[in-house]
């Protein structure tokens, strides 16, 4: 695929970052295993073997919503991509052809938001989301290594709820509707991984530098220490 614009994302990005926190939440890291898994997903062998599960529009009132409907608006799928340039981690969703600042490794404020990818012990995100209408899947084209926060469902969600996932890119990872998931990060400078989910693609987002001053930290390695 294509290479980055720092520029270009940071004018089309969806959200723009919320930034000014000082204070991390040091997530849990820990190896994608299918009991880890347990009630957020499962690990992916074969993508084209995935059913996205797709959730029927809600009623409003005390009328049903009619049979074969609420539900047609199908799956989408594309490329994922992401870019570390500088400290500062971007993306691009071909599915829905939407653009992201993700994450940073360091504080936003001092950040290098272009140039060579540095080096880097830790990703801190700033927001997660779910998806109400539909499941996703991530598998990784290259056999990329990547990391995402999962937490379930529940709209008062806290960040000590979420978890942090390795996956060694040998599998990709589906996720259900209505699972937590922060930013996905790669181990690498670039990665790109197939994305499915749902055409509808709903979104529902919690805001940690907003709602609880802080940014959600990902090791970068299993076995790698903390940045002092």
């Amino acid at each position: 695929m294509g290479d980055v614009d720092p520029a270009e994302i940071a004018a089309r990005t969806v959200y723009p970052p919320t930034t000014g926190a000082r204070r991390i939440h040091r997530m849990k890291l820990v190896a994608a295993t299918e009991a880890d898994l347990k009630g957020y997903g499962y690990l992916v062998d074969d993508p084209d073997k995935v059913r996205i599960e797709i959730v029927r529009s809600p009623a409003q009132g005390w009328r049903p919503v009619d049979a074969n409907s609420g539900d047609q608006g199908g799956v989408t799928g594309g490329i994922f991509e992401f870019w570390w340039r500088g400290d500062t981690l971007y993306a691009r969703n071909n599915a829905v052809g939407d653009s992201y600042i993700f994450a940073w490794s360091r504080w936003p404020e001092e950040a290098a938001s272009d140039g060579p990818p540095h080096p880097r012990q830790q990703a801190l995100i700033w927001r997660a989301n779910y998806h109400p209408d539909g499941g996703q899947l991530f598998f990784p084209v290259h056999g990329e290594s990547f990391i995402v926060p999962l937490a379930l469902p529940g709209d008062d969600v806290t960040p000590d709820q979420f978890v942090a996932f390795w996956c060694d890119g040998s599998t990709g990872l589906y996720i259900h509707p209505n699972i937590w998931h922060g930013a996905v990060v790669p181990l690498a400078d670039h990665a790109e991984l197939l994305d499915r989910q749902g055409r509808v693609h709903a979104r529902v987002s919690v805001d940690f530098a907003r709602e609880f001053g802080c940014y959600l930290a990902v090791r970068m390695q299993p076995s790698g220490e903390w940045p002092s």
